[in-house]
């Protein structure tokens, strides 16, 4: 599909970028909201089909609004002068273009916050390599271990051997990540791990990739707020939330395998619909 001719594919995402909200937000990890916040973009579609998604109204229904590259600029300075600690782009994937066109005139009104790429993981190497240099922190997700079990519930059969070829191209750019004053995060990688009821995320071989083959000083959010959303009802055992002792478990899991830097959570989430 061209993207110059508007063309829309599996994405629906043609020229311009589609964005659902922007506003600083208070929910995010800890290192990316300090006292001000993360002033999160958050994008409409999704290169992921998760039956299961949290924003199913936005990735899946297609909740938002057309943005050029100069309105997208304006949301990163007036989300910095709003005393965000970096522009926070949620699921980017799929419109790196519409971003890179925007940066320049962004940096020209004087942005200079730390870039957050917030991904879901399934990202290509090659475009990856692309934005070295450019983007300061990476968080993506790593959400599944098994292939059948990706394909399954996210329709991506391949989803773990891309997002540790992603995750390791990453942590190369930036490495283990860094805080700066106030424990807020200046560059490095950071990773979410959600739990899924039944086992189903792979907690202890995640926690396991990244402590033996990225670093034991990855940064990681295991996060316990998963509930039923979307289509996840019709498919047990994600028709349920989990329970205390699975998230305790995931957390064991975790020290066990060497993680030990951990976030809490904190906060709720504000949106500025646009």
């Amino acid at each position: 599909m061209s993207r110059d001719a508007d063309e829309k594919g599996a994405c629906r995402t043609g020229r311009e970028a589609v964005v659902s909200s922007f506003s600083p937000h208070f929910g995010e990890e800890d290192p990316l909201v300090g006292t001000g916040g993360s002033g999160t973009i958050f994008f409409t579609h999704c290169n992921l089909q998760c039956l299961f998604c949290q924003n199913y109204e936005i990735s899946h229904l297609g909740e938002g609004k057309e943005v050029s590259s100069d309105r997208l600029a304006e949301m990163m300075l007036r989300l910095q002068g709003e005393g965000c600690h970096n522009i926070n782009f949620v699921s980017p994937s799929h419109v790196v273009p519409q971003i890179l066109a925007a940066l320049p005139r962004a940096v020209e009104g004087g942005l200079r916050v730390p870039l957050v790429y917030n991904s879901g993981g399934y990202d290509s190497v090659e475009t990856l390599r692309l934005l070295e240099g450019i983007f300061d922190i990476y968080m993506p997700d790593l959400k599944f271990m098994d292939g059948e079990v990706s394909r399954r519930y996210c329709r991506a059969a391949d989803y773990p051997e891309k997002a540790r070829a992603a995750i390791r191209e990453m942590h190369r750019q930036t490495g283990d990540l860094v805080l700066g004053p106030g424990s807020v995060a200046e560059r490095g990688l950071l990773v979410r791990h959600l739990v899924l009821p039944g086992g189903l995320a792979g907690t202890r071989e995640a926690m396991r990739f990244l402590a033996r083959e990225i670093s034991p000083d990855t940064y990681v959010n295991i996060m316990d707020q998963y509930r039923p959303c979307g289509e996840a009802r019709g498919h047990p055992p994600l028709n349920r939330r989990i329970s205390a002792e699975e998230y305790e478990e995931a957390l064991a899991m975790a020290r066990e395998e060497g993680i030990h830097r951990l976030d809490r959570r904190r906060g709720i989430r504000m949106l500025r619909f646009i």
